[in-house]
């Protein structure tokens, strides 16, 4: 049997391997210590839990609109307004199996065979294997790490040609934890428009930014640039809702009932219960969404200091997000390691700490580490890397 090209075309994850390798051991009864997590290691609210339990004690577990529940739809809007001053319709919000379904619905509406998406790397994974299910062509452009991972409207001009469709913009980033101000976001919004390019602007870590820093969405800087701009969200991160599988996408009316249309052929509607747990999130305080934000800020605090301490590791310090992505060549060449990947490897093997290859993500010299775990296993982690680093030196 043939597969079709689409599948056939997808890039193999570059740390399945490692993954496996680390389930093996902790199967084997090893202490490994991962720090691959994508999600908050904070059970989700009981206000949030209690409410879903509600909807299926009243008999809410029937279909809902394709596009989302009307009422959590309304929450959205208020969200928006809130945190914003961003205006949008019923009609221009579309309610998700998570913010991943929203992307994959986007570029699937969006994009016809050869149309290229402007890639930033380092990028979230599933973005250009997205991006080809679609038929379009992912374009990389690096990032400079000199530049904190961020792309300057220089760079967008010069990737720019006559099938260029779209641009990714995520802030805060997955996985370097960075955040583009407001001026760098007006920069590159005025080259966008000036092509006629879609912006997709995917703010899933939004509520989680430290220190003096705050988000600020491209949609918000301009009427036009609004207009532009679909933005891609959700409750997996901000409220520790990974597995309730809830994400939205707010923009152009004609894109959001495309998306919805397509939603009604493929995946009928968001699960009922989910969503009336995404409506308790969007409808109380974010008191426990503050208190997790400020667990993940003291973390930050202590693995950066911990990590950029370390023998041939250099790090840009993240404002968001949950993740540090350190470049570690130096410290790989120094153990005797041509590629990151390997030493990754032999340390999970080892001193059981598993990190995510900084490759998968487009920065092969990279790694991903994330501290959605507790304070005693970062600093194990530390302690172990840098035993690591420090046994096995020869230059």
């Amino acid at each position: 049997m043939e597969l079709a090209e689409r599948v056939q075309s997808l890039t193999p994850s570059s740390t399945l391997a490692i993954t496996a390798k680390a389930k093996a051991l902790k199967k084997e009864g090893h202490d490994v210590i991962g720090l691959a997590a994508g999600e908050p290691d904070f059970n989700t609210p009981e206000h949030i839990i209690q409410a879903a339990k509600k909807a299926m004690d009243e008999g809410k577990t029937k279909y809902t609109p394709s596009g989302g529940l009307p009422e959590l739809k309304q929450q959205i809007q208020k969200k928006f307004k809130r945190d914003q001053n961003l205006e949008y319709r019923e009609n221009e919000l579309i309610v998700t199996i998570g913010a991943k379904h929203a992307l994959f619905t986007l570029f699937q509406v969006l994009l016809n065979p050869g149309d290229e998406v402007i890639v930033p790397t380092p990028y979230w994974v599933s973005y250009p294997e997205q991006i080809k299910l679609a038929q379009g062509k992912p374009v990389f452009v690096e990032a400079q790490e000199d530049n904190e991972f961020k792309l300057t409207p220089e760079q967008v001009e010069q990737a720019i040609t006559d099938r260029t469709k779209a641009i990714i913009i995520n802030s805060p980033s997955n996985p370097t934890g960075v955040i583009y101000s407001r001026e760098e976001l007006q920069a590159i919004g005025d080259v966008c428009l000036k092509h006629n390019i879609t912006i997709v602007s995917d703010e899933i870590y939004e509520k989680l930014i430290y220190g003096e820093h705050h988000h600020i969405s491209i949609a918000q800087l301009s009427d036009k640039l609004k207009e532009s701009t679909v933005i891609i969200n959700g409750v997996s991160k901000s409220h520790s809702m990974t597995g309730w599988r809830i994400g939205y996408a707010a923009g152009n009316e004609t894109i959001i009932k495309a998306m919805t249309n397509l939603a009604s052929h493929s995946t009928s509607n968001p699960t009922s219960i989910s969503q009336y747990g995404a409506l308790a999130a969007y409808s109380a305080s974010e008191e426990e969404v503050n208190k997790m934000k400020e667990a993940f800020g003291e973390r930050l605090e202590k693995l950066y200091q911990w990590v950029t301490d370390l023998p041939g590791v250099s790090c840009v310090k993240p404002k968001g997000a949950f993740y540090l992505f350190p470049n570690v060549k130096e410290a790989a060449a120094a153990c005797g390691y041509d590629e990151v990947f390997d030493w990754v490897e032999a340390l999970l093997e080892e001193e059981k700490v598993a990190l995510v290859p900084g490759s998968g993500f487009g920065a092969p010299e990279n790694v991903r580490l994330s501290y959605a775990t507790s304070l005693d296993q970062l600093e194990e982690a530390a302690k172990r890397i840098k035993r690591f680093i420090e046994k096995h030196q020869t230059v």
